[in-house]
């Protein structure tokens, strides 16, 4: 049995630390204990191997045995379906609403105001109203409790934080400027706490033959 385990292929993550998408699928495997080969590369110089890997060409891509997985949330999943130590996935049914707003409207408009000079027939004050509208949704959920769903973090939370972490960085004294003193209580906790400062580690770039970064629970 023991051989057997030790002959397992460990699992690679494709990510770039940047990337929303790429953190929380990083912070699920941190929250499950798992460990995985950490690829990190760069979004302007994507290897072959990669490209043969993720169907999208977009990270995270996670490689698992003869699974592939492209979707951040399917990570996620993945990984907490492995072990869920927090709960994370027992989840109202409102945390879903929030994560499908978030990775729809949300997203799209929190694209359109940071990179507003892409989409030069839209508005982008309008469009950061628009994404101001959802922060809002936000706000009124943690004004209620100190999590998005609860009194303890959840599968949403996770899921959620590294947009509006990308939305606030966008301007950040405008964001500290509105009346969301909940939510930046709260995204502020997650910023600072111990497990989004490992998940934002530099790595170095892969590169074919180099010595594997391991990344999560074991390699600590």
């Amino acid at each position: 049995m023991t051989q057997d385990i030790l002959t397992i292929p460990r699992p690679i993550l494709w990510t770039f630390r940047r990337c929303p998408y790429a953190m929380r699928a990083r912070m699920a495997v941190l929250s499950a204990g798992l460990e995985v080969e950490l690829r990190e590369i760069k979004l302007k110089n994507k290897p072959q191997a990669f490209l043969r890997a993720s169907p999208s060409a977009t990270v995270p891509n996670l490689q698992a045995g003869g699974l592939n997985l492209d979707e951040s949330l399917d990570i996620m999943l993945w990984a907490l379906g492995k072990s869920d130590p927090l709960g994370l996935l027992n989840m109202p049914s409102i945390g879903e609403a929030l994560i499908a707003q978030n990775d729809g409207p949300f997203k799209a408009a929190l694209d359109h105001t940071k990179y507003s000079d892409r989409y030069p027939d839209l508005d982008a004050q309008s469009e950061r109203a628009q994404a101001s509208n959802f922060i809002q949704s936000l706000e009124t959920q943690l004004a209620k409790y100190p999590f998005l769903t609860g009194d303890r973090p959840t599968l949403a939370d996770i899921a959620i934080f590294p947009f509006v972490r990308q939305f606030a960085h966008i301007d950040r004294a405008w964001f500290d400027a509105q009346h969301w003193p909940n939510v930046i209580l709260w995204l502020d906790g997650f910023l600072q706490s111990a497990d989004f400062q490992k998940t934002m580690v530099k790595f170095n770039v892969w590169k074919d033959g180099m010595r594997p970064n391991l990344f999560g629970h074991a390699s600590e």
